[in-house]
């Protein structure tokens, strides 16, 4: 059976953020085709959407290599996030299905029960999995794909660490859920910004896989 391109993306893609594939790292589809068990054409597609998304680059004499990121794009990248997480609230608030109400409701009481008890190992979990789901809620499958997009690349640039104080992350977790179930988009963006804007404090620049931005205007004036 022919595995997928979509599939063999996934995996790679997977492998890049976790650090198997460091940056700068080559990336030849017979070795990539051998570790995945597939032949060199789905490889071969993956590496041409990896290459849209920004995790991978073509360099002449060497082929595919894993993109190296520079600081000024690991800071695009979470400004992108302050912009799109709060669109993706206000969409919610306006599209919102019960269920995903009900996902959401369930989560952040997961949430607040854990962060009470100190319990922060599955925080980081549920955290991922209630913006993941706020963002399905927007119904908007164009939002969702760069939603999707923009978290794999803030996993691979950055250490996320764990809110200095959980419980209250966790009551903004709470009060964006019942904004959205309100159907109030303008309170539903406003307190997802301001959420995403102290997450963003909670971030780390991984320095192995960043480079320090050029200045390609060619110095001040």
């Amino acid at each position: 059976m022919r595995i997928p391109a979509h599939t063999v993306c996934t995996a790679i893609r997977d492998d890049i953020v976790s650090g198997v594939f460091e940056p700068g790292g080559r990336l030849t589809e017979e070795v990539l085709a051998r570790r995945y068990g597939v032949s060199r054409v789905p490889v071969r597609e993956a590496l041409r959407t990896l290459e849209s998304e920004g995790f991978v680059t073509t360099r002449r004499h060497a082929g595919a290599c894993v993109a190296e990121p520079t600081e000024q794009e690991a800071a695009d990248l979470l400004e992108l996030r302050m912009l799109l997480e709060p669109l993706a609230a206000a969409r919610a608030a306006r599209r919102r299905s019960e269920g995903h109400l009900r996902v959401l409701r369930g989560l952040v009481r997961l949430g607040q029960e854990r962060a009470r008890r100190g319990q922060g190992e599955d925080l980081r979990s549920l955290g991922g999995w209630f913006h993941e789901t706020l963002g399905q809620a927007s119904a908007s499958p164009g939002l969702i794909a760069l939603l999707t997009q923009m978290r794999h690349k803030v996993s691979w640039m950055y250490v996320v660490d764990a809110p200095v104080r959980p419980v209250e992350s966790w009551a903004e977790h709470g009060a964006i859920v019942d904004a959205v179930a309100r159907g109030d988009a303008e309170r539903a963006r406003a307190l997802t910004a301001l959420h995403v804007d102290r997450a963003a404090q909670a971030h780390r620049l991984r320095v192995r896989t960043l480079q320090p931005a050029v200045n390609m205007a060619g110095g001040p004036h």
